[in-house]
């Protein structure tokens, strides 16, 4: 019986030797913790979901078409040298996504709300006006939240030619022609995730402006939705018992805390507020 187990270890150790892609399933929305003031969020630990059937260097990209209310699915490719674009971007402002109900404000950088966001980029892949390929995304989304991750995966395969398993997936809650955000994923090939290697979601807001995902509609915050907002919003939160303080979870002060007075909560600031907790100085 100990033969046997010290079998079974060494079969368990021996496989995390080598990291690869976790097989799982894309998270729902219920999963995601809602939005807390960056533009992303890792899932499954930053690890993506690609199986070993999706391992190649055959570059190329796919998409999943379009639903019943005609909103992109996802989008997959292989990336690589072949696919990155040699020619000039392409107009696509004929495109209208789901729920392009475009707005202007003023303090918005570039004043538009809305961009035709790629869920492959131009940059990567060459797409231009694919019905398939194009959601309406915040400018925030597009250029703090999936911009960066693009941008990392670009520097890559022009530094080393290697290839990259690539899929970005739009969350939608029930009928609503705007995504909550979308899931982006991506592994290198040749080097086995040592290249890049990312799980994350990015959140389709954007900072000062309510927005209606069932059409895309949109006004600027007044004060006191800013202030309902921030008391009523679902947050995770990290608390000290002792001194009945509470704080964000990239507040650094957080570190500071025992582990014996450490606990965590997922609600809002009014639920802690009634609990007779208060926000540490740094999280007020």
């Amino acid at each position: 019986m100990l033969k046997g187990f010290f079998l079974c270890l060494m079969v368990l150790l021996a496989g995390c030797q080598n990291a690869a892609p976790q097989p799982g399933t894309d998270p729902g929305a219920q999963d995601i913790p809602a939005y807390f003031g960056s533009p992303y969020v890792e899932v499954n630990e930053g690890i993506p979901a690609f199986s070993d059937v999706d391992l190649s260097t055959t570059a190329y990209k796919e998409f999943e078409g379009l639903d019943k209310f005609g909103r992109p699915v996802q989008a997959f490719a292989v990336l690589g040298p072949e696919l990155l674009p040699d020619d000039d971007r392409q107009d696509i402002s004929m495109i209208y996504p789901p729920g392009w109900d475009q707005k202007s404000y003023d303090f918005i950088e570039g004043g538009k709300l809305y961009n035709r966001c790629h869920l492959l980029a131009w940059s990567l892949t060459g797409e231009n006006a694919n019905p398939q390929n194009l959601i309406t995304g915040t400018r925030y989304m597009n250029t703090e939240g999936m911009l960066p991750f693009e941008m990392e995966v670009l520097d890559y395969i022009r530094q080393t030619g290697n290839h990259v398993l690539y899929r970005v997936t739009p969350e939608y809650t029930g009928d609503n022609l705007l995504a909550d955000g979308v899931q982006m994923e991506a592994w290198s090939v040749e080097d086995d995730g040592r290249g890049i290697k990312f799980n994350v979601y990015c959140y389709n807001v954007q900072p000062g402006v309510v927005i209606d995902y069932a059409d895309g509609a949109s006004h600027a915050a007044d004060q006191t939705e800013e202030e309902e907002q921030y008391y009523t919003e679902v947050l995770d939160f990290i608390l000290n018992t002792r001194s009945m303080k509470f704080h964000t979870m990239d507040c650094p002060r957080a570190a500071d805390i025992s582990a014996q007075n450490r606990d965590y909560f997922r609600g809002t600031r009014q639920e802690l507020l009634d609990m007779g907790y208060t926000p540490a100085q740094e999280c007020n």
